[in-house]
C-alpha cells in the first residue's frame, strides 16, 4: 500500500506526535509498504525532500509558544505536484491545521480516502491564548469542538490513542467511526536489560549525580499544562524534610526558564537539574539512568513517556487520569499523588525502599507496557486502512445540487442505484466540499443524513418554540419523543436554542414566575410547576424572592373568592377559601391569616337568608324519595355539611311542616 503521512511535527523534533508519526512510518516500512512523510521545517521558499526519497518538508515558521512545531501555509503548489506522483492510496494525518489542511486538499484534489489520528486534546492549551479571561477560554473551548469536528467528519474514520480522548470526541458530536489505537513503542529500545552502567555513569555525572543516587526523571514538553511546578514543589518539600532525592528534567518548551527560576528561588538546583532537549537516540539511555519517572500532566491523550518509562523498567509516580488506568498500578508499578504534599511523602517512601524493592517493581512496571508493541500496533492500523481503501470504492456521485431558502437539496447517485436526495444545511455543504460532479463517502453521506435529521429537528423546535417559550427539559422530552435524534444531537439542538437565545431556563423562570404570580398563584405552587419543567429550584426562589407581594396576592385571591360563594354560610366559605389558597400554592400558616382579617360582616347578615335558600334547595332534592322524619333528616344534614350552625338550622326546620304525605 502507498501511505502519506502528514504532519506538523517530526523528527529530529520532540513531542508525542512526531513520535508516534515516525513509529508509524519505520513499521510500514518494515512490513513492506511504501511510506511517505510530508511534514514541516523551518525555512521558507519550495519543498524539500530528505537525502532518502521518503520525507517531503515544507516550509513553515516556528512558534515559540508551541515548543517544537511549525506553522505551514495552507497550500504548496511544488508539494502538490510532488504528491499527485507518488500516487498514494491512503493519507494518514496526524495534525490538524497547516499541513493537516494541506492533506484535506491533497485527497479532495487526487481522490485519495483520508483517514486522521488525534492525538492532541486542545481544550487542554487553551490558556495560550485565553489572556486569563474566563468568558474567553469558553469560547475557546467551543471553538476548539467546532473545529476538530469539522476536521474529523472530513475523514472517512478517525483513530485516537485511548478512551480519554475518545469521549472528548464523542462529546463534540463527531459521527465518524472512532477507532482507538494506542501508538505502539519499539519497546526492544526501552529494553531494561540494555541498561549500560557505563552510559548511565556518564549521564549522571553530567547533571552532578552520583551512581548511588536516588534519581527521578522527567521527558517531555517542558509546559504550563505538564505542572512541573507542582512536581517542584513537591521536591522541595521532600529536601526540607531531609531527603536527598535526585530530579532530572529531560525537554526544552517554553516553560522551561521559568521552572528553572522556581527551582532556584526554592534553594534546590542542587537537586532538581534540566537537561533540556536530547536527540531521540539517546532517550532510552536517559530512562535507563534513573530509578523512576514522574509526570503531574492531566493533558495526555495517551501518555507515551509513561509507556516509554514502564518499558525501561522506571515505576511511575502520576496524578489520577483516565489514561493510565491500565498503566499505573498502586504500588505494583508506581503511585499517585493528588499535590505537593502527597508527592513529597511518597518520594521520601521511594528514597527509602531496598534495592529488592525497587527490582521487584521494575520488573512490574516493564511487564505492564508488554501489550504495547509495535507489531500489534501495525496490525490494528492495516485494519482500518484496508476497511477505509475499500470503503472508499464505494462511493457516491453528487449529481445536482439545487438551492433553497435555507439549505441546498443534493442529488446522489451510486452505480445503478435509486437517486437519493438529501437536504443540507450551507454550512455542511462547504465543509464537506460537496460540488457537482464530485465524489462523498458513503459514511459522509451517512453524516449528512443524520445532520439532515438533526437540522429538520431544530427548525420544527423553532415553530414550537414560536407558539410559546419553554424550558430546556421541554424541549428536550418533545425532542426525544416526537425525533429520530439520537441522544447527542438532541444535546446538540439544545446547545444550538441555547446559543441563539431561543432557550434560556433563567429567562424562562423570570416570566412564568411573574405569570403564575399575576394569576394570584402562591410560592409553592409555583416552586411545584417549576420543578416540574426542569427549572432549578434554587433558581425559582431566588427569583420569587424579587417578589414581597406573597400576602397581598392571597388575600386578593381570598376576596374574589368569598364574593364566588356568598350564598354560603360563614364557616363553609372560609373552608373554600381556605382550600382553595393552598390549591394556588398558598401555605396552611398563609391562609389562616388571611382568613382571619377577612371581612366576613356580609356573609354573617345575611346567613339565615342563605340557610333559608339551602332548606330549600336540599328538600326539593330530596323530597323525591323521602317524605315525613326522614326527609327532616336529609334537610338538616345536608345544612350542617354546608356548615350552618346545627340550633339555628334545627329552630327553622322546626317552624316548617314535615307530614308523611309530602311530595
Amino acid at each position: 500500500m502507498r501511505i502519506g503521512l502528514f504532519t506538523d511535527t517530526y523528527p529530529p523534533e520532540i513531542n508525542g506526535v512526531a513520535n508516534s508519526t515516525n513509529i508509524v512510518f519505520r513499521e510500514m516500512l518494515k512490513h513492506g509498504h511504501d511510506v511517505y512523510v510530508i511534514c514541516t521545517r523551518t525555512g521558507i521558499f519550495k519543498a524539500v525532500w530528505d537525502d532518502d526519497g521518503r520525507v517531503l518538508r515544507l516550509a513553515g515558521i516556528e512558534l515559540k509558544s508551541l515548543y517544537g512545531y511549525q506553522l505551514s501555509s495552507f497550500y504548496h503548489p511544488f508539494a502538490l505536484e510532488e504528491i499527485r506522483k507518488l500516487h498514494l492510496d491512503l493519507i494518514h494525518v496526524q495534525t490538524e491545521f497547516g499541513i493537516g489542511i494541506f492533506a484535506r486538499k491533497c485527497a479532495r484534489e487526487f481522490h485519495i480516502p483520508l483517514i486522521m489520528t488525534y492525538h492532541t486534546t486542545y481544550e487542554d492549551y487553551t490558556h495560550y491564548v485565553n489572556l486569563n479571561s474566563q468568558k474567553l477560554d469558553r469560547l475557546m473551548k467551543k471553538r476548539v469542538a467546532d473545529v476538530t469536528k469539522l476536521y474529523a467528519d472530513a475523514s472517512m474514520e478517525v483513530i485516537v490513542p485511548s478512551k480519554k480522548t475518545q469521549e472528548s470526541l464523542l462529546s463534540y458530536r463527531i459521527f465518524k467511526k472512532i477507532n482507538v489505537i494506542p501508538t505502539g513503542l519499539e519497546l526492544d529500545r526501552f529494553n531494561p536489560a540494555l541498561k549500560s552502567a557505563e552510559k548511565t555513569d556518564e549521564i549522571r555525572s553530567r547533571f552532578g549525580f552520583a551512581k548511588d543516587d536516588r534519581l527521578v526523571i522527567y521527558v517531555g514538553r517542558i509546559a504550563e499544562e505538564k505542572a512541573l511546578d507542582l512536581v517542584i514543589d513537591g521536591f522541595e518539600k521532600a529536601i526540607a524534610a531531609g531527603s536527598h532525592v535526585k530530579f532530572l528534567v529531560v525537554g526544552g518548551g517554553p516553560d522551561l526558564d521559568r521552572l528553572k527560576g522556581i527551582a532556584e528561588k526554592h534553594g534546590i538546583s542542587d537537586h532538581v537539574r534540566f537537561a533540556g532537549p536530547i536527540e531521540q537516540e539517546q532517550v532510552p539511555d536517559y530512562y535507563r539512568s534513573a530509578d523512576a519517572f514522574i509526570s503531574a500532566s492531566l493533558s495526555e491523550t495517551q501518555g507515551m513517556t509513561f509507556i516509554e518509562a514502564l518499558a525501561s523498567g522506571l515505576p511511575v509516580m502520576a496524578r489520577r487520569d483516565e489514561v493510565l488506568k491500565d498503566l499505573l498500578i498502586e504500588g505494583e508499578t508506581g503511585w499517585y499523588f493528588e499535590d505537593a504534599s502527597d508527592l513529597s511523602r511518597i518520594l521520601m517512601k521511594f528514597e527509602e525502599m531496598s534495592a529488592e524493592e525497587l527490582e521487584k517493581l521494575s520488573h512490574n512496571s516493564a511487564k505492564q507496557a508488554e501489550p504495547y508493541s509495535s507489531e500489534h500496533f501495525y496490525n490494528q492500523l492495516m485494519e482500518v486502512y484496508n476497511r477505509v481503501v475499500e470503503d472508499y470504492e464505494d462511493i457516491y456521485t453528487l449529481t445536482a445540487a439545487k438551492a433553497k431558502a435555507n439549505s441546498i437539496e443534493i442529488t446522489l447517485r451510486r452505480g445503478l442505484e435509486k437517486e437519493m436526495k438529501l437536504e443540507v444545511s450551507l454550512d455542511d455543504f462547504y465543509e464537506y466540499g460537496l460540488k457537482k460532479g464530485r465524489g462523498v463517502s458513503k459514511s459522509t453521506v451517512e453524516i449528512l443524513q443524520k445532520n439532515e435529521i438533526e437540522n429538520h429537528a431544530y427548525q420544527r423546535c423553532l415553530n414550537k418554540l414560536a407558539v410559546r417559550d419553554r424550558s430546556v427539559k421541554e424541549m428536550r422530552e418533545w425532542l426525544k419523543f416526537n425525533t429520530e435524534c439520537e441522544p447527542v444531537q438532541i444535546d446538540a439542538i439544545i446547545d444550538r436554542l441555547s446559543d441563539s437565545g431561543y432557550l434560556d431556563d433563567e429567562a424562562y423562570c423570570e416570566n412564568e414566575v411573574l405569570r403564575l404570580r399575576t394569576a394570584l398563584n402562591g410560592s409553592e405552587k409555583i416552586i411545584r410547576e417549576l420543578k416540574q419543567k426542569g427549572i432549578d429550584e434554587a433558581l425559582i426562589e431566588q427569583t420569587l424572592a424579587k417578589y414581597s407581594d406573597e400576602e397581598d396576592n392571597a388575600k386578593l385571591l381570598a376576596q374574589k373568592l368569598m364574593k364566588s360563594h356568598k350564598n354560603a354560610s360563614s364557616r363553609k366559605s372560609a373552608d373554600i377559601i381556605r382550600t382553595k389558597l393552598v390549591q394556588h400554592g398558598f401555605s396552611v400558616d398563609m391562609a389562616n391569616a388571611v382568613i382571619h382579617k377577612l371581612d366576613f360582616t356580609y356573609v354573617a347578615a345575611n346567613e339565615r337568608t342563605n340557610l333559608q335558600k339551602q332548606i330549600e334547595k336540599a328538600r326539593r332534592r330530596y323530597s323525591r324519595k323521602y317524605s315525613g322524619a326522614e326527609l327532616r333528616a336529609r334537610v338538616y344534614k345536608s345544612c350542617v355539611q354546608q356548615g350552618f350552625a346545627s340550633a339555628e338550622t334545627l329552630e327553622m326546620l322546626d317552624g316548617m311542616e314535615w307530614n308523611d304525605e309530602e311530595d
